[in-house]
């Protein structure tokens, strides 16, 4: 009876709705029945039908025990007009379901849902591109600034900063990208945050799930940045908001006996006509709050719900796609609903039912819907519903991880940068393959891959005349020094070496020097006329 659990993917709706068309079909008790005089086999009355179905439901993980009997009649209907079944006289769609002893029967085959087909989207254009050699943009000059005249690098400075490791420093131009334009931060808002979430839902692609054209890359931005104190959203568009009334009306409940702005006089019952009004606005509403494109998203989240932690980040992400005034009266919505239910001083808002119950079920079709009539959105709404009204507090925090993601990357791309010659390679226009090689090949191709440099560099140095003989003599013991098997390798005798490198001149001892000097050394003569 429990059935087979629907994990998130792609049209999980349509799915479940056949789920339950089978499991309906292969578990409704069929027997015999008498109607005006005749015998009808294999058949059921409504309440039979109503009483199975029920149980059905409450005991499936996909739905669970917040499935009233009503919810029940609502979806027994929909399977009446959809042909699921049918009454004794094959009719089906004209009349309405009855929950009583009238009689119904299967059909030969209930019509399932057949899985539409979507093209998969992708969409690029508007990214910035990666930085080019060719996008040199010469940064400003500050005025008023004298030019600063190129350093001569001594030999010792020299040293200093290529002691570590001696390598050619290739042609370079401190660029930066042009400036990214609102258009396309809003783009990089839509794309990463669509990628954050379908990561968040396990999935290798959302197609079927969410169609990323009409998503609007400026209402998460908006959703994010234009907030109050609380994290409600701020409608830049005041025709947006909701009436006056409306939200006075919900301050009033919320606040509940404190909340009763206008002083107006209070009667017995004035709290459910309060509760009245406000039902009344969300249940006119055009469609409901978390909007028909969004609906395959939130049904894939109903398949975390026992991952609490993982639900909720999930409906973090979801809840920026929504339009500001949508989530502005969700937000509003869910926080007056679990303030009401947590009130120990609010009267009973229904002589029949808690106020619990009564606040999902008045609520929960003015959430979550589908278009199409056919489906099994009341069921889901419940439970969607029940789970985002106790955790709404932490559902509206905006996903700290997905936020420092995005800022990061738009930081990186406003930042100018260093870029050298020949790099300019461009790993997304055309996939890359990597091809597993031997160990000994990898640390072969590792040393001429650093060999063939440093090659260069030693032979550069051996050929510059312009350096004096000094200097590079002393450049030369550095490299060796520091790479020592490239050196012996390019001078493997002294004969290889005197070849190319200029023996130093022959040092005079200090003796010597003094006498040349000094030319009157007059103890040296008298020492001499001594001898003499």
């Amino acid at each position: 009876m429990e059935g087979q659990v629907i994990g998130p993917g792609p049209y999980r709706a349509t799915k479940l709705w056949n789920e339950t068309i089978k499991l309906f079909r292969g578990g409704m008790p069929l027997r015999r029945h008498w109607a005006n005089f005749r015998c009808y086999d294999c058949t059921f009355t409504g309440s039979e039908a109503v009483d199975y179905l029920h149980e059905l439901l409450r005991s499936n993980y996909n739905f669970g025990p917040e499935v009233t009997r009503y919810q029940t009649q609502q979806l027994l209907r929909k399977f009446f007009k959809a042909h699921v079944i049918e009454d004794i006289k094959g009719r089906h769609g004209t009349e309405d379901f009855e929950d009583n002893s009238h009689l119904y029967r299967f059909p030969t085959m209930s019509p399932l849902k057949s899985l539409p087909t979507r093209p998969s989207w992708r969409d690029d254009s508007d990214l910035p591109r990666l930085i080019r050699w060719d996008d040199y943009e010469e940064l400003p000059q500050k005025e008023n600034v004298a030019p600063q005249k190129s350093a001569v690098l001594t030999s010792d400075l020299w040293n200093k900063r290529h002691s570590v490791a001696i390598g050619d420093v290739h042609e370079c131009k401190l660029i930066r990208r042009r400036e990214i334009t609102s258009k396309q931060v809003d783009h990089i808002w839509k794309s990463m945050t669509i990628t954050h979430l379908q990561r968040v839902l396990g999935l290798k692609t959302l197609d079927g799930i969410l169609n990323p054209a009409p998503v609007i890359g400026k209402d998460i931005v908006v959703n994010i940045y234009n907030v109050n104190k609380t994290g409600i959203v701020v409608l830049e568009n005041k025709a947006e908001d909701m009436p006056y009334w409306v939200i006075s009306a919900m301050k009033c409940l919320a606040n509940w006996p404190e909340g009763n702005d206008a002083k107006q006089p209070l009667y017995p019952g004035f709290e459910r006509d309060v509760l009245r009004t406000v039902a009344d606005y969300y249940q006119r509403l055009k469609e409901p709050l978390l909007t028909f494109h969004l609906y395959e998203v939130f049904v894939n989240i109903l398949s975390l719900l026992q991952e609490q932690d993982k639900a909720t980040e999930a409906l973090q992400v979801s809840c920026l796609l929504l339009p500001p005034p949508n989530r502005r009266r969700l937000q509003l919505l869910l926080r007056l609903m679990a303030r009401v239910c947590h009130n120990p001083r609010l009267p009973p808002l229904n002589d029949t039912i808690g106020t619990r119950t009564l606040m999902v079920q008045m609520f929960s079709h003015c959430v979550l819907g589908s278009p199409d009539d056919m489906d099994l959105d009341e069921l889901l709404a419940t439970k969607l519903v029940t789970f985002m009204m106790e955790h709404h507090s932490a559902i509206f925090q905006v996903n700290a991880k997905l936020r420092c993601q995005v800022e990061e990357h738009l930081s990186h791309l406003k930042r100018a940068q260093i870029k050298y010659a020949g790099s300019d390679t461009d790993f997304s226009a055309s996939p890359a393959f990597c091809k597993q090689i031997k160990r000994v090949d990898c640390e072969e191709q590792k040393v001429i891959g650093t060999q063939i440099p440093l090659q260069q560099l030693l032979e550069g140095l051996i050929a510059d005349q312009e350096l004096p003989a000094k200097d590079k003599r002393k450049r030369l013991k550095q490299f060796q020094k520091s790479y020592p098997e490239v050196y012996q390798k390019r001078f493997p005798t002294e004969e290889s070496k005197a070849a190319v490198i200029p023996e130093k001149a022959p040092r005079l001892k200090p003796h010597l020097v003094l006498f040349n000097l000094k030319k009157p050394f007059q103890p040296f003569q008298r020492s001499w006329s001594f001898r003499a």
